[in-house]
């Protein structure tokens, strides 16, 4: 009988591992995803990244809002007599009820190494925090967030001038590449699963709009860890005359002065330990990304002004 496998996911980072899935013959039965998500304005529907290739590859989608005390939801998964479900950011806790409805149970793919940065912004929290690697897990879903038993890591470098984005990108082309053995294994029961060190956890809580702000006095390490951690969304920012300013990317340097001033007229600031950030690309509240040459021109921020 041919195997029945099912994909839970939302976000762009799921996308390039159900397309690898799918294009390497393995039987996708259903596609879970968020609902769509009205706009700010409510002018436009938006159909999560997950939806929109299941609708190009034809796979069978739902969208349900909650799978808790959902008995239809429930009913249904439990039809589809699954032989695995693979969860990749899907954004709702699977209730303990489901963890049942397959042969081979569920497995996550998490972007950290766990048992680091179990949680909701594992790559966004490791970025902040500095670290000097970081990767994906492969574990099996247990009733806890994130505190399954682990089959394999897959680790890569965190180089300092890497944003969130660049990092997804990166770590959701490696899990596409590796989902496939771990998927055979699993399978066929060759995949051995091994218990987290519960007691070297910590939590990668979800991102809040008011963690971008900066502040000038923290260390220039800090704030760059902040601006790449944050790209490109809620971002790290600054207001100037009650507007934001939102950095998209920058360097350290090696200024002179007092935390917030401006040292240059190509907008160098100093931060709290005595060291500087070159900003290459600025956001005005409102305004299109512009790099720092063209931003300048105009700008009321100029060398002497203290942010």
């Amino acid at each position: 009988m041919a195997k029945k496998i099912v994909f839970m996911g939302t976000p762009m980072f799921a996308v390039p591992i159900l397309k690898s899935l799918y294009q390497n013959g393995y039987p996708i039965s259903d596609v879970y995803t968020q609902p769509p998500q009205k706009s700010q304005r409510g002018q436009k529907i938006n159909k999560s990244p997950i939806q929109g290739i299941a609708e190009t590859l034809n796979l069978d989608f739902r969208t349900p809002k909650n799978l808790k005390d959902n008995n239809e939801e429930y009913e249904y998964f439990k039809g589809i007599e699954a032989d695995l479900a693979i969860v990749v950011a899907y954004g709702q806790i699977i209730p303990k009820s489901f963890l049942s409805l397959t042969k081979k149970g569920f497995i996550n793919i998490h972007a950290s190494i766990l048992p680091k940065w179990r949680g909701a912004a594992p790559i966004q929290r490791s970025i902040m925090n500095l670290d000097n690697e970081t990767g994906v897990s492969v574990m099996k879903i247990a009733e806890k967030l994130d505190t399954g038993p682990v089959c394999n890591t897959y680790k890569i470098n965190l180089e300092k001038d890497l944003n969130a984005s660049d990092v997804a990108e990166k770590l959701s082309l490696i899990a596409a590449e590796k989902i496939l053995d771990n998927v055979d294994n699993i399978l066929e029961d060759k995949a051995k699963f091994i218990e987290q060190d519960h007691s070297k956890a910590t939590y990668a809580s979800k991102i809040q709009k008011s963690e971008g702000v900066i502040n000038w006095n923290e260390k220039a390490s800090i704030i760059i860890g902040k601006i790449n951690g944050l790209y490109p969304v809620p971002g790290a920012f600054f207001i100037y005359k009650g507007e934001r300013y939102k950095i998209l990317k920058a360097e350290i340097g090696n200024g002179i002065g007092k935390p917030g001033e401006i040292i240059s007229n190509y907008l160098e600031v100093i931060c709290g330990d005595n060291k500087s950030i070159k900003i290459k690309e600025i956001q005005r509240q409102g305004k299109k990304p512009q790099n720092i040459g063209e931003f300048m021109i105009g700008s009321q921020i100029k060398k002497g002004t203290v942010i």
